[in-house]
C-alpha cells in the first residue's frame, strides 16, 4: 500500500501535461518524442523525461517511460470446477519501465525491463509471474528513412504485434507481456509496409534476469500491410512459420513444423467498422500432416447521431479442429503467440477447435468512460477433438462426448480513462457450462470479477 501511495504525487503532476503529449502506443519503442526538440516552452521534469538531448544540436537523445498496472481478480470455480480452488482472490501487479536512445537519423537503441508479480495465486504460471527480467533490448540501423520510403534493420530482444493479434500479439491481457530474440528487417513506400523477421521465442522464468532464447520454439514471416487500397480501403497479406520441438494436440505429438498463410481486410467506412480474416495452415507434427485453417468477422455500427453513441458490434469465428482420431492428418489449428485474453480476461478457452458466435453492445457514457456488453456462445468445430488454452495445452480431450456445445458467455465492463496517463476498468464474467463441460469435469458454472488500474507515463 505505501508503494502505491507514492504515486499519487506522480499522478498529480502528470495531471498536468494530459493535453500537451500525443496518446501513448501499445508498442511503447513506436512513440516519437522528437517533436520536442523544437518545443521553445520552457523546461519541466515531465518534458525532460521525454526529450533529454546529450548534444548541442540535440540530435542525440534519450527518452524514458513505463507503465504501472495493478489487478485485482477473484473467480468462483475456476477452471469450471477442476483444480485448486482460491476463495480470497490475487493481485497482480505489472512495471514496465523503459529507456530509448537516438543517436542522430540512422541509428537508435531501445531497453525495457518487466516485473510482473502474482500475489495470492495459486500456483502462478509464466504468465502470471516473472520477479524482474529484460523484456526488450534491440538496435535499429537505418539505411532509408525520407520521402515516404524506409528501410530499417532491427537486432535483439524485441515484442512483435502484427493486424489484430490473432497469431502474432504482444499479450496485453495478462500479466507477463512476450517478447522475442532476432531479427526483423522493416521497409515501406507510400502506401505499402513490408516486415520480414526470423525470431526465437523468449521463455519467461521465474527468476531474476534469467529469460532465454527457446530455441525449440522459432518463428519466422513476412507480413505486409496495403493501404488506401480501392474500395475494401486496407488489406494485410502475410506468411508465418513456427518450429516447436514438443508438440502436444489431442491427436498428436512430437515436432511441429507449420506455416500459415492469410490475409485481412479491415477499415472504416462511414458510421461502420470492418475485419475479415482467413488464415490457412500446413505442415505436419510429427507423422501427420497439417490442414488447418480459420476465418473471422468482426464488424459493428455506432450510432454517431444517438445519445451516448451506442455501437452495435458482431463477431464470429470459425476454427478448425481435428476431424478423425488415429488418422494421418491433423486439422487442430494453432494461433501460434496470440493475445492471451483472447475471449475476455477470464481466459478460460483458447481459439482452437472453435466455433464463436460473438454479440456486444457498447455505450460511451461520458466523452472519458464507457460501458461494453457482450454475449459470447461456444461450439467445438469438432466432436473429435477437445478443447485448448491460448497456449494450445489441451483443457479436456474431445472423447468425453459427442456434443459440441461447450457454453455461454456474459461479460460487462465499465472503462474510464480520465486522461491519456491513467486507465480503469470494472468487468464481471458468467460462464455458463454446457454438456461438453458437463462430460469433460467438473462442469460449473464460472464467475470472475476484477479491478484494473493501471498508469502510463
Amino acid at each position: 500500500m505505501k508503494n502505491k501511495l507514492l504515486l499519487l504525487p506522480l499522478l498529480i503532476s502528470l495531471s498536468y501535461y494530459a493535453q500537451e503529449y500525443p496518446a501513448f502506443k501499445s508498442l511503447r519503442y513506436d512513440e516519437d518524442y522528437s517533436f520536442l526538440k523544437k518545443d521553445s516552452t520552457k523546461d519541466n521534469w515531465y518534458k525532460t523525461m521525454k526529450f533529454l538531448p546529450l548534444n548541442e544540436s540535440k540530435s542525440t537523445y534519450l527518452s524514458f517511460g513505463g507503465d504501472i498496472r495493478f489487478q485485482y481478480f477473484y473467480a468462483n470455480n475456476e477452471n469450471w470446477g477442476d483444480g485448486p480452488q482460491d476463495s480470497d482472490g490475487y493481485i497482480l501487479s505489472r512495471y514496465l519501465f523503459h529507456a530509448d536512445f537516438h543517436a542522430g537519423k540512422y541509428f537508435r537503441a531501445f531497453v525495457q525491463a518487466q516485473s510482473s508479480l502474482a500475489d495470492g495465486r495459486i500456483d502462478p504460471s509464466p504468465v502470471d509471474q516473472n520477479s524482474l527480467d529484460l523484456h526488450q533490448a534491440f538496435a535499429d540501423f537505418t539505411i532509408i528513412n525520407e520521402g515516404g520510403k524506409k528501410l530499417i534493420v532491427r537486432a535483439g530482444r524485441q515484442e512483435l504485434s502484427y493486424g489484430s493479434q490473432r497469431l502474432a500479439a504482444v499479450r496485453e491481457g495478462p500479466n507477463n507481456r512476450q517478447s522475442f530474440d532476432g531479427v526483423k528487417v522493416m521497409t515501406g513506400k507510400e502506401n505499402m509496409t513490408a516486415d520480414l523477421f526470423y525470431t526465437h521465442y523468449v521463455v519467461a522464468r521465474d527468476g531474476i534476469f534469467d529469460d532465454q532464447s527457446n530455441q525449440d520454439r522459432q518463428f519466422w514471416g513476412s507480413y505486409l500491410v496495403f493501404n488506401k487500397v480501392p474500395f475494401i480501403k486496407n488489406i494485410d497479406v502475410y506468411y508465418l512459420g513456427y518450429k516447436r520441438a514438443n508438440a502436444n494436440f489431442d491427436d498428436a505429438t512430437g515436432k511441429e513444423i507449420r506455416h500459415s498463410l492469410g490475409t485481412r481486410i479491415w477499415g472504416k467506412s462511414g458510421d461502420w467498422r470492418y475485419d475479415g480474416e482467413a488464415v490457412y495452415q500446413f505442415g505436419d507434427v510429427a507423422d501427420k500432416n497439417i490442414s488447418a485453417w480459420t476465418a473471422s468477422i468482426n464488424a459493428g455500427y455506432r450510432f454517431n447521431s444517438v445519445k451516448f453513441h451506442p455501437e452495435i458490434g458482431f463477431k464470429t469465428e470459425v476454427i478448425s479442429g481435428d476431424k478423425t482420431q488415429g488418422d494421418s492428418k491433423l486439422q487442430t489449428f494453432n494461433p501460434l503467440f496470440p493475445r492471451g485474453a483472447y475471449f475476455g480476461l477470464a481466459s478460460v478457452i483458447g481459439p482452437s477447435n472453435l466455433i464463436d458466435f460473438h454479440p456486444s453492445l457498447s455505450f460511451e457514457i461520458t466523452k472519458n468512460i464507457d460501458w461494453v456488453l457482450d454475449y459470447d456462445m461456444f461450439w467445438r468445430y469438432s466432436s473429435n477433438d477437445g478443447i485448448y488454452a491460448p497456449n494450445t495445452s489441451l483443457i479436456y480431450p474431445g472423447n468425453t462426448t459427442t456434443d459440441k456445445k461447450i457454453g455461454n458467455q456474459f461479460e460487462t465492463e465499465i472503462i474510464w480513462e480520465p486522461n491519456q496517463f491513467l486507465y480503469f476498468r470494472l468487468e464481471g464474467t458468467w460462464f455458463q457450462a454446457k454438456n461438453y463441460i458437463k462430460a469433460s469435469g467438473m462442469g460449473k458454472n464460472i464467475f470472475f470479477t476484477g479491478l484494473t488500474m493501471q498508469l502510463h507515463f
